[in-house]
């Protein structure tokens, strides 16, 4: 059954290597009511002319005269949207054949989630597969404000936009991605969310997030560790307190500190495995 139509959206500029790869997975899916809004974001490649060459009737495509940068284009593609539930993917990451349908089957299943989430393979440029992105260890309905304060505390468990179909409703209240924040916008935004409901969470790979050197992932963690750490401690001040995560200062603290070692360790992991 496909009640509801389910929007994906994908915010391009300058993929000319991914983008077309990208797209294919999503319009081949076998969930079939989907919108699919693409909006580049004046690319200097041949992004725009690729996006432009694919015929499908579920595809809208739109082109920013001005550059509005990662997180003005992320926000412009869900205004664009009109699906009950939405899901944002960056334009060289790859949906599972079946991923929408049992993501969407899930949402409708479950009245209470806001947010459904699954596991993601780790691919290099070659397509090989170097290691798997599991969330949160409990699988199926779990209440958004566990999820959250897990995540702060250790690791950000929502993972990247693939990962996440969002509900409309929770979307639109939380207002988009927050501006203030450069890189780990997404991050905040799946912590808004999950604390308006709860969290599903199907623990089956169904889509693949490719490692590169030179993607926001990438450069943030690689070469911007600096910088990420201020942008954890904005969220944590953002997301702890009263109505919204309790954090203990040791809590805080140690957060702080986990997010510089796992930044080390994920540096090294790139080198290992990224180009």
């Amino acid at each position: 059954m496909e009640t509801e139509l389910v929007s994906v959206c994908i915010p391009a500029y300058n993929n000319e290597e991914y983008i077309e790869n990208t797209i294919n997975s999503i319009l081949n899916q076998t969930y079939k009511n989907i919108e699919l809004v693409v909006v580049d974001d004046n690319s200097t490649d041949r992004t725009w002319e690729i996006i432009n060459s694919i015929r499908d009737d579920r595809l809208k495509v739109y082109h920013n005269e001005q550059n509005l940068g990662m997180s003005g284009n992320w926000n412009r593609c869900l205004e664009l949207t009109t699906g009950d539930f939405v899901k944002l993917i960056c334009a060289d990451d790859i949906m599972d054949q079946n991923a929408l349908e049992l993501e969407a089957n899930a949402m409708r299943e479950n009245p209470s989630a806001v947010l459904v989430e699954s596991d993601t393979r780790l691919l290099n440029l070659k397509g090989e597969v170097h290691g798997q992105f599991k969330r949160y260890k409990q699988a199926g309905l779990v209440n958004g404000k566990k999820v959250a304060k897990t995540a702060l505390i250790w690791n950000n468990f929502f993972g990247a936009p693939v990962n996440n179909l969002m509900r409309r409703s929770a979307m639109e209240q939380v207002g988009g991605f927050d501006t203030d924040f450069t890189y780990i916008l997404d991050f905040d935004m799946w912590v808004s969310i999950a604390l308006l409901g709860d969290v599903f969470i199907i623990h089956q790979p169904l889509n693949s997030f490719c490692i590169r050197n030179d993607s926001n992932t990438g450069v943030l963690i690689g070469k911007k560790r600096d910088v990420y750490v201020k942008e954890h401690i904005q969220l944590l001040k953002k997301h702890t307190g009263p109505g919204k995560v309790e954090l203990s200062g040791l809590q805080f603290s140690f957060s702080v500190w986990f997010r510089k070692f796992r930044n080390s360790v994920i540096g090294v992991y790139l080198k290992m495995f990224a180009k």
